[in-house]
């Protein structure tokens, strides 16, 4: 599997934001978002090819007892089944990060969805790469399928949006309304969460306030940005 990062850290996002978590971040993606956090991941890869057992190896010699699976985009990597049940063999709790357009059956404690919203496309840095992710980046029968395996497992699963300003509320309320209908039931509003787009202590901190007043209003969560307050925006965090 090739990787671009592998370290220990502070899990900053999320329904388990604050938790020790080993990250093990893939290289490659099938799309490419104009605010990419991790563009040697995405957009020029960088990385070396690591067999399953030298990931799992390094896991182990931590203390850590969750592991997250990010990327890039993990699902497009063929091992990524194998990868999550050896993991599972031992133990670990596993979150999958995902932008939700390509499903595998994996094992999967936390399934961590992050459709990509018509924010993220990049129009005006590449257009080629703009007609072809504005075409993928949303896949809502495949949001579908992981949420119904969560259900299944009896596991876990978020709804993650990277809101850029107020009137990306419209399109979250399309996204949810499609994914609710291709379910045949409600999402609740606590597995929604809403995290400001920005790499820098300062734009998350503009953006939390009415971030943070939408979430009041609808019942959805703040998702924070944990490790860009503690760490900056800096690789290994």
């Amino acid at each position: 599997m090739r990787i671009s990062e592998t370290f220990f850290s502070i899990q900053g996002e999320g329904k388990l934001a604050g938790v020790p978590s080993f990250f093990i971040r893939t290289s490659g993606c099938n799309l490419r978002c104009v605010w990419c956090d991790t563009p040697y991941a995405s957009w020029e890869p960088e990385g070396g090819m690591m067999s399953l057992a030298e990931l799992v190896a390094l896991v182990k010699a931590t203390t850590a007892k969750h592991v997250v699976v990010t990327g890039g985009e993990p699902m497009i990597m063929p091992d990524i089944a194998e990868l999550c049940s050896l993991l599972a063999a031992s133990s670990y709790h596993i979150t999958i990060e995902t932008a939700a357009t390509v499903f595998t059956p994996v094992h999967c404690d936390l399934a961590s969805l992050s459709p990509k919203l018509a924010n993220s496309t990049p129009w005006q840095r590449d257009g080629k790469w703009a007609v072809r992710h504005e075409a993928s980046r949303l896949n809502v029968p495949v949001i579908a399928q992981f949420i119904r395996q969560a259900k299944q497992s009896e596991s876990d699963f978020q709804l993650k949006f990277v809101v850029a300003q107020e009137s990306d509320m419209a399109e979250i309320g399309r996204v949810l309304a499609a994914v609710e209908t291709e379910l045949g039931q409600a999402i609740r509003p606590d597995d929604v969460l809403l995290m400001p787009e920005g790499i820098d202590a300062g734009t998350l901190n503009q953006r939390a306030g009415w971030v943070g007043e939408i979430c009041k209003q609808t019942g959805y969560r703040f998702c924070q940005r944990l490790h860009v307050q503690m760490y900056g925006h800096v690789r290994g965090t």
